[in-house]
């Protein structure tokens, strides 16, 4: 329940999405993740969720800016897949 409470977090997935793709700086992560869901997340909640993605070892801090851990990149080995059954159950919405 703990991940399930972390992922439901505004904007914690589209976070670790967009860093599935690789490193990125504070300022990228911004476009990519406002690009998803058409809205820009703002710098307070952007630095408040890669917090508690640090915590929780999914992100890390790196040279080339935030990067998943290997925890990280492990989570989004198993949640990708929810990718294609969500467009197929809003299909059939």
């Amino acid at each position: 329940m703990a991940l399930i409470d972390l992922l439901g977090r505004r904007w914690a997935m589209g976070i670790v999405w967009n860093l599935a793709a690789g490193p990125a700086t504070f300022r990228a992560l911004q476009t990519p993740t406002g690009r998803i869901t058409g809205k820009t997340i703002s710098p307070s909640i952007l630095n408040a969720r890669l917090k508690d993605l640090q915590e929780a070892r999914l992100v890390e801090r790196t040279l080339d800016g935030y990067a998943l851990t290997a925890l990280g990149l492990e989570l989004f080995t198993l949640i990708e897949p929810l990718d294609v059954w969500s467009l197929t159950w809003g299909k059939a919405l």
